[in-house]
């Protein structure tokens, strides 16, 4: 079965306004979510990324430069991903239109490669 990635995009900060409780039940949501994933054979991996840091690595003319980034001051930035298995683009679409995640923003979907450099 065909695996997909689906990029979680989000926006910097956008639970610094949300209360203790309210963080609460989106986490809530999300767990639910997640265990439906997991119970129909779907899952295959997942994690959520920092919120802050990492590194842009980055060929200009021949020479490697790498820089800090993304920043919180982004419009946007890939919060996290997920890989799952689904028969088809349709099926891998149907599971993320129930995704609690799109509160916080789009999630892109791209089916990966099996010639890859994946091991499956």
């Amino acid at each position: 079965m065909p695996k997909y990635m689906m990029l979680l995009h989000s926006k910097p900060g956008n639970w610094d306004h949300l209360s203790p409780e309210e963080i609460q039940q989106i986490v809530e949501k999300y767990r639910k979510w997640l265990e439906q994933i997991h119970a129909s054979g779907h899952y295959v991996v997942s994690d959520k990324l920092q919120d802050e840091g990492g590194k842009i690595v980055s060929l200009n003319e021949g020479r490697v430069t790498v820089v800090d980034g993304p920043y919180g001051e982004s419009k946007e930035v890939i919060g996290g991903y997920f890989t799952l298995r689904a028969g088809s683009y349709e099926e891998a679409v149907a599971i993320a239109r129930d995704s609690p995640f799109l509160q916080s923003g789009p999630i892109h979907i791209r089916e990966t490669d099996p010639m890859g450099c994946g091991e499956e």
